[in-house]
């Protein structure tokens, strides 16, 4: 299938070549000339305009944006409606807010285009293990474009069936999901986003409380000197807790057990505020997310081990460099 995509940053490049890698044929665009070519030498179709991009689409034409969410994403989606045709589909594979979506999908519905929203997380680490896929829009057209869905998702992989799975059809043991229509997709991924970030401050909270288990504000033979990199190394084999962000995590420590690389400004890029509006929105408790939001906001202003962990862990999984203090 042929697919155009616009961006081809930490995300969008890799996404491309997943696409490549599995026969897929994509015409990509960027602002950036350095990325164009890049992505050309390895078989995609550069192009240096979205006139030259929708030029090079077959009807019905399918175009992914991979940029910022915000102004930058608006800025495309809107450019791209302007060129395209009836029948044409433009997907949003950012981190767009799901109102946005809906009020998108409004403005260009009279001109015939389609809008599907697909939240996507896989990170930096998706060329390898693909992207879980949360997707949003009209049914049909979400199931048109399927193979483009099922080539960027995982697959089965080495995961184990979820008892009783066998019984109920869908494509969700696949990585990727249909949720509902325009806007479903990343409602989906917002509050997948807000549920990270409290895991991560889980996670963080409890190293730091290993980190200072040597105060002398504690009892001579009640301080522990302890390797965090070997406890989770520990927990990443047959725990409770275990995930892939503990192993990132325990990644990060056998690197540098002190994590003196990271300063522990924690960035939030959207989804956990949304996530926090939300649930005041619905009127639903969200003691621990609305916390791990808040210490995002007070890691800017003074840091603990705990932020550092924070930080590499954003690092590891979506290729996320600290902003500077205050920012």
């Amino acid at each position: 299938m042929q697919i155009g995509m616009v961006g081809l940053g930490r995300m969008g490049g890799n996404m491309a070549r997943r696409l490549m890698s599995g026969g897929h044929e994509v015409v990509a665009y960027a602002t950036d000339p350095a990325a164009v070519k890049q992505i050309s030498s390895e078989g995609a179709t550069g192009v240096s305009t979205l006139d030259d991009l929708v030029a090079r689409l077959a009807q019905p034409r399918a175009a992914w944006v991979m940029v910022p969410a915000g102004e930058a994403t608006e800025q495309v989606v809107m450019e791209l409606a302007k060129r395209m045709s009836r029948g044409d589909v433009i997907i949003d594979g950012g981190n767009s807010f799901y109102k946005d979506d809906v009020r998108r999908k409004k403005m260009i519905e009279p001109q015939g285009i389609h809008y599907i929203d697909a939240g996507t997380s896989g990170g930096v680490w998706g060329l390898e293990r693909g992207y879980c896929l949360m997707i949003g829009g009209p049914r049909d057209v979400v199931e048109r474009l399927e193979a483009i869905f099922k080539t960027l998702a995982p697959g089965m992989g080495s995961i184990p069936r979820t008892p009783g799975r066998e019984k109920l059809a869908g494509t969700a043991e696949q990585g990727y999901l249909y949720c509902g229509p325009s806007g479903a997709g990343h409602f989906v991924k917002m509050i997948h986003n807000g549920i990270e970030y409290g895991l991560m401050q889980s996670y963080a909270e409890g190293l730091d409380i290993f980190k200072n288990a040597t105060s002398k504000d504690l009892e001579p033979d009640l301080r522990y000197d302890l390797d965090l990199a070997d406890i989770t190394e520990v927990w990443r084999r047959g725990s409770v807790i275990s995930s892939w962000l503990l192993d990132l995590t325990a990644q990060a420590l056998a690197e540098n057990p002190t994590l003196s690389n990271f300063e522990g400004v924690v960035a939030d890029s959207g989804e956990g505020r949304w996530t926090v509006m939300q649930a005041v929105e619905e009127g639903v408790p969200a003691d621990v997310l609305s916390a791990s939001l808040y210490t995002r906001f007070r890691s800017r202003q003074e840091h603990t081990f705990a932020e550092r962990v924070l930080s590499a862990m954003r690092h590891k999984f979506g290729g996320h460099v600290e902003p500077p203090a205050g920012g």
